[in-house]
């Protein structure tokens, strides 16, 4: 006997349809970390934006209520430290996007799995959801499909150019906010902050802002950061996140600004 959760009230009887969940094989492979981490910011982008359609789409017959998942889905796709450790496997071990997002679901999913609280044990299976949202992008193959995207809209609308245009930029397949910042700021030389995972993680941990959003925190670090210096900052935080504030296991005693750092000084505490 087959047993699920009712969709609707009542009873129907109709042919069943059984939905096959795709069984995709993921396999290690050694790899560039700025390039997989590319890769990584896009399905991520992706999968965002996925989840949010389906909702508006959904919203026009389910209840409040019922809408809850794509929150939770969104809450977990959003975690800074989901995303931070699936980078630090990336970076650590220089491994594919792919097998890097897939052990630490893995991990994470055994870790709810294992408590004893029922709510925290039904997290796993939101984990699950959003990994197989990622995995099924296809990382590289959706990186791909952007690019040819981004030249064929290049080509039929600004004549070949990159516009130098903030959104404008944003119409392009693949592009994102942080995206579209990076190119103003590095492209095209204007001030603009792109908060990526490690501007993110270190901006808030030291102090500089304190925000629980990628978004807030870009605005917040505008107003803290002279605008002459916007660019500038996006490096140094990206360079300090990397190669010493990471993640996990922060190099403290290595930092050089340890002494003016919130985290270091509540640690010692």
């Amino acid at each position: 006997m087959l047993k699920g959760i009712a969709a609707s009230q009542g009873i129907a009887i109709a042919k069943v349809y059984k939905l096959e969940q795709p069984v995709l094989k993921i396999v290690q492979t050694s790899a560039n970390p700025e390039e997989e981490l590319k890769k990584l910011d896009s399905a991520f982008a992706k999968t965002i934006s996925d989840i949010e359609q389906i909702k508006e789409v959904a919203s026009k017959t389910l209840a409040e209520e019922e809408l809850a998942i794509f929150d939770a889905h969104l809450m977990m796709i959003g975690d800074p430290e989901f995303r931070a450790s699936i980078e630090n496997e990336i970076t650590s071990n220089s491994v594919n996007a792919e097998y890097a997002a897939d052990c630490v679901s893995k991990m994470m999913i055994s870790m709810f799995e294992s408590m004893d609280d029922e709510y925290m044990r039904a997290r796993a299976a939101d984990i699950k959801d959003v990994e197989g949202l990622i995995k099924t992008l296809g990382l590289y193959k959706n990186k791909a499909k952007s690019l040819i995207g981004i030249g064929n809209l290049l080509t039929e609308s600004y004549g070949g150019e990159v516009p130098r245009d903030f959104s404008e930029l944003q119409k392009l397949p693949g592009v994102g906010r942080k995206t579209a910042n990076v190119v103003m700021s590095v492209g095209f030389g204007e001030p603009h902050i792109a908060v990526d995972t490690h501007v993110f993680r270190v901006s808030n941990r030291i102090g500089l802002v304190d925000e629980g959003d990628v978004l807030k925190t870009e605005k917040a670090l505008m107003e803290v950061i002279p605008k002459n210096r916007w660019s500038h900052m996006h490096h140094v935080l990206i360079f300090h996140g990397r190669r010493c504030c990471t993640a996990r296991n922060p190099k403290c005693d290595e930092c050089c600004i340890r002494d003016v750092c919130r985290y270091n000084r509540e640690k010692q505490k």
